[in-house]
């Protein structure tokens, strides 16, 4: 994700002043990513969820400042809070976790995440993700399927960056015991915590 990042600020400054292909260039660029995060959160609603996130966006635009990665946070932050407005009207909780700390960085190479999300489909994938505690739920989906950074993930959760990697941890974790996997390495987690 990170690597369209610049491409992806360049389509939102285009967008700002009016240019409706590069509106459609950030849509792709991020569109994907948000789908996937709001599956993990309001499952098959979530096609409807982003369309009303993406009529947000659309409408607030000219009031976004900031480069491609604070697009992408941006972005997150009002699906989110779209999602949970979903997830009020249709009367459904969501889960509580027993864990009050967050999420970690992506792991590396060799880590958890490679090992646990190759090895199956995206749709289990999100159903593995959505069975977690909701923090590590989220926490994941934003580190690896939206693609933010510790920092930008934590504002996106109104938590410490600490936290959302402590989530992500230990979300990835359990994902990996699920599927059998070896789990996080000392490498992994050692990337994981690099980025405060």
């Amino acid at each position: 994700m990170q690597a369209y990042d610049g491409e992806l600020g360049a389509a939102v400054e285009g967008a700002q002043e009016g240019d409706d292909a590069a509106f459609a260039v950030a849509y792709r660029l991020v569109q994907p990513g948000l789908l996937g995060y709001l599956r993990g959160l309001v499952g098959d609603d979530a096609e409807d969820v982003a369309s009303d996130a993406w009529l947000e966006i659309a409408r607030d635009l000219g009031r976004f400042k900031g480069d491609g990665a604070g697009f992408r946070g941006w972005t997150a932050t009002i699906a989110r809070h779209r999602a949970l407005d979903h997830l009020r009207r249709q009367r459904v909780r969501p889960r509580s976790s027993a864990l009050e700390q967050d999420v970690l960085d992506l792991p590396g190479p060799h880590s958890t995440h490679d090992q646990a999300l190759e090895s199956i489909s995206t749709g289990q994938a999100l159903k593995l993700v959505r069975a977690l505690p909701r923090d590590q739920a989220e926490a994941v989906l934003l580190r690896v399927v939206v693609g933010l950074d510790g920092p930008a993930a934590a504002r996106v959760l109104g938590k410490r960056a600490g936290a959302v990697r402590t989530a992500a941890y230990r979300g990835l974790k359990r994902l990996a015991r699920q599927l059998g996997a070896e789990g996080v390495t000392d490498d992994a987690h050692r990337t994981l915590g690099e980025s405060k």
